[in-house]
């Protein structure tokens, strides 16, 4: 099984920056994509941003309009995600996501995993 931890959540005033963490460990082959997702109160889970491995191509939701940034380490299994000028709307349990190739004997399953998530809360 793949283990996710989330940090760098809290309470930031609007406008301001908070920078999230996340690290996978245990059983890993081969991570295909690492990512960040987000979910408010009453309200579905989106996608944030995410990245692939290898290689790095990177995609962020258009409400982002280049405030936020991911970033990672492949050879550390981590991911994280810059975000700048916060608005209170971003109030929300940010959750890091993996895509990964699991191999089981001959076989190779594409399995996706999910950390517990880090709460965001923008206020003043």
């Amino acid at each position: 099984q793949v283990q996710l931890v989330e940090s760098g959540g809290g309470l930031v005033q609007p406008g301001g920056s908070l920078r999230l963490s996340c690290v996978a460990s245990g059983y890993i082959f081969a991570i295909t994509s690492m990512g960040w997702y987000r979910q408010a109160p009453g309200k579905e889970r989106e996608l944030v941003a995410t990245e692939n491995r290898p290689g790095g191509c990177k995609h962020y939701a258009d409400f982002e309009k280049g405030r936020f940034t991911i970033s990672g380490d492949t050879s550390k299994n981590t991911v994280y995600l810059q975000m700048d000028s916060l608005t209170p709307e971003e109030t929300a349990v940010y959750y890091c996501h993996v895509e990964a190739n699991q191999k089981y004997g001959k076989k190779i399953n594409a399995e996706g995993f999910w950390g517990q998530g880090t709460q965001v809360t923008v206020s003043s």
